[in-house]
C-alpha cells in the first residue's frame, strides 16, 4: 500500500489533488491509519510524527500526488455570549478544562457535551446545536495531540533540573560558608560532608 509520508498546510498546494479523505476531528489527529479517499484511493498515512491536520491541507503520497484534506462535518454546539466580555469569560472556563475550542467572529464552538452545556448555560450563555467541521484553535489541544513531541522534549524534566541545580547552587554556596566559618574543626566539617551526601541522595 502506497504511503502518504509528508503534510502540506493550507494555501501552500496549487496542483489538482488525485483524491479527497473527509476526516473528522479525531482522525485529523492520527500518526499512523490506513484511509481511504472518495474516488476509491487506498493508501497508508505514516507520518513520523502525530500532526493536527487541517482543513486545506494535503498529505503528499511516495509518488508525489496529493490527498486533500477536508474537515467532517460533525454534531457541534455554537455558544453565544450577552457580550464580549461575557464571550471571554466563558472561552475562560472552556479552556480551564482544556477543551479543544473553535473561536468563530460571533462565538465559541466546541463538541456536543451534556456536562459542560449545563455549564455553559449556567453561566448565562445561548447554545445553539450545529453540524459542521470542526478546526479548533492550536493550544491546548495541540498540546495533547503532540503529546509524544512533549514527552520527547522533556520539558517537565528540564524545568525540574532547573529547580535541582538552583537548590545544588544555593546549597554548595551555604555549605562553602560553613566551610570557611568551621575549618577549624575538621571532624565536624567530614561529619557534615557525609549527612549532606546521604541526604542529597
Amino acid at each position: 500500500m502506497i504511503r502518504a509520508t509528508k503534510v502540506m498546510g493550507q494555501h501552500r498546494w496549487t496542483e489538482a489533488a488525485a483524491d479527497t479523505v473527509v476526516l473528522d476531528f479525531d482522525d485529523r489527529h492520527r500518526r499512523r491509519m490506513a484511509m481511504m479517499g472518495t474516488r476509491g484511493l487506498e493508501f497508508l498515512l505514516d507520518l513520523e510524527n502525530a500532526i493536527a491536520l487541517r482543513g486545506g491541507d494535503a498529505l503528499v503520497l511516495e509518488d508525489g500526488r496529493l490527498i486533500e484534506v477536508v474537515a467532517a462535518p460533525e454534531p457541534l454546539i455554537e455558544i453565544r455570549g450577552t457580550d464580549p466580555l461575557h464571550l471571554v469569560r466563558v472561552a475562560w472556563h472552556l479552556g480551564n478544562r482544556h477543551l479543544p475550542t473553535q473561536i468563530m467572529p460571533k462565538g465559541l464552538r466546541i463538541r456536543r457535551d451534556h456536562v459542560i452545556e449545563a455549564m455553559v448555560k449556567g453561566l448565562g450563555a445561548r447554545i445553539i446545536e450545529i453540524e459542521a467541521p470542526f478546526d479548533p484553535e492550536g493550544g491546548a489541544y495541540a498540546g495533547h495531540a503532540h503529546a509524544p513531541q512533549a514527552e520527547h522534549g522533556h520539558t517537565g524534566h528540564d524545568h525540574s533540573s532547573h529547580d535541582h541545580a538552583s537548590h545544588d547552587h544555593d546549597h554548595h554556596h551555604h555549605h562553602g560558608d560553613h566551610h570557611h566559618h568551621d575549618e577549624h574543626c575538621d571532624h565536624d566539617h567530614h561529619h557534615h560532608d557525609h549527612s549532606h551526601a546521604h541526604d542529597h541522595k
